[in-house]
């Protein structure tokens, strides 16, 4: 979801320089600070790798699960393209334009002429509200089509799954727009703890404490919890019809293996579970820092949360950004089966080019 203290001191630097402080044999060193210098290490080959994964990986995503040909029901189809698509928003404007160049910073001194990062700052969060709001919505989905079926023919549509797709992305642009406000246009980088300065009218105001605490609740913290409880009413359903159907076929009257209700249920509940658990373990690192500090902040004698701690929680939500395509492939038979051709129709083509066709105006001799 990108934070405000993105920018890591001395990121830019050799191997060597990072090396120095990770092995140095001093005191003042501790292992929080030898930990926090060799992310900063990593995050120099990592960032750059994830967004040459996560930008094609996304885009194939939706290319095939726009074709509708899956095995999904559209409602499905639906809220997994929104968020393929959200998630590739977050690469291009969190990850390629934001955190790069924080990490290479000094490749990109002609951002420090621009005016733009207060606008940027707005979409970079209106984007990952999306992102995560659309897997919250994704989750409430399936759990109203597995545990209520009168319901499920009222909500579960198409028609409300744009409806919900369309409030969700109306409500986190207009709920972002504040940071253009707040934030200056200036990009802060090098040696500097921000994307974004805070415009001198806000900084130290109760109303900018007030919009940050409410801003960070609102993704990930409510959604993280909102996902658990989803999910755990879910799994308590399927656990309680599991016991009926084993009585039933006690008694000689349960469904057949064969039973399509029961296998597409079987399906739908891997696919929720596949894609809440990568978001609740991709987000967990991202939530607890954030209650960390504000215990910190409220709560006398607390500690401050590692710095390590928050740089491996943004490395992790940022993963999840290309994680999806994975699950569907380890979860879903066509969806593999499509992905498999995607990538063998290059090198076909390859082939097919490649091999020796006659000439039908200059036929090879025959043989004697």
């Amino acid at each position: 979801m990108g934070a405000d203290v993105s920018n890591i001191p001395g990121m830019g630097r050799n191997v060597f320089w990072a090396a120095h402080y990770i092995f140095a044999d001093v005191d003042w060193l501790t292992l929080d600070d030898r930990i926090y210098y060799a992310l900063v290490t990593i995050q120099q080959i990592y960032l750059p790798i994830l967004a040459i994964v996560a930008v094609p990986v996304n885009i194939v995503t939706i290319a095939i699960l726009s074709r509708g040909k899956c095995g999904l029901s559209k409602v499905v189809t639906h809220y997994l393209v929104a968020m393929a698509a959200a998630d590739l928003l977050v690469v291009f404007l969190d990850l390629i334009l934001r955190q790069i160049p924080v990490v290479y910073w000094k490749y990109f001194r002609f951002l420090f002429s621009l005016r733009m990062c207060n606008i940027q700052a707005a979409m970079i969060y209106a984007a990952t509200d999306c992102s995560v709001w659309f897997t919250v919505a994704f989750t409430f989905d399936r759990c109203v089509a597995i545990c209520y079926q009168r319901l499920k023919n009222k909500y579960c549509t198409e028609r409300m799954a744009a409806v919900v797709l369309g409030t969700v992305t109306a409500v986190s642009c207009s709920k972002n727009i504040f940071w253009y406000f707040i934030l200056t246009g200036m990009y802060f980088f090098a040696d500097n703890p921000r994307f974004c300065g805070t415009r001198n009218s806000f900084q130290g105001s109760s109303v900018w404490r007030i919009i940050a605490i409410l801003h960070y609740l609102l993704t990930p913290v409510v959604p993280f919890v909102l996902v658990l409880l989803l999910n755990a009413v879910t799994i308590r359903h399927i656990l309680v019809a599991s016991r009926a159907r084993k009585r039933l076929r006690v008694l000689g009257i349960g469904e057949t293996p064969s039973d399509p209700e029961l296998e597409s249920r079987r399906k739908s509940v891997i696919l929720l579970l596949a894609i809440s658990g990568n978001f609740i373990s991709l987000w967990a690192l991202l939530a607890v820092n954030f209650i960390w500090v504000k215990l910190y902040q409220l709560v006398r004698g607390t500690t401050f949360p590692p710095y390590s701690m928050q740089e491996v929680a943004y490395m992790l939500q940022l993963l999840s950004c290309c994680t999806n395509t994975a699950l569907y492939a380890v979860t879903q038979t066509l969806f593999r089966e499509q992905l498999k051709d995607i990538v063998k129709y290059p090198l076909t083509l390859i082939i097919k080019h490649t091999q020796f066709q006659p000439d039908p105006s200059n036929p090879l001799p025959c043989s004697a």
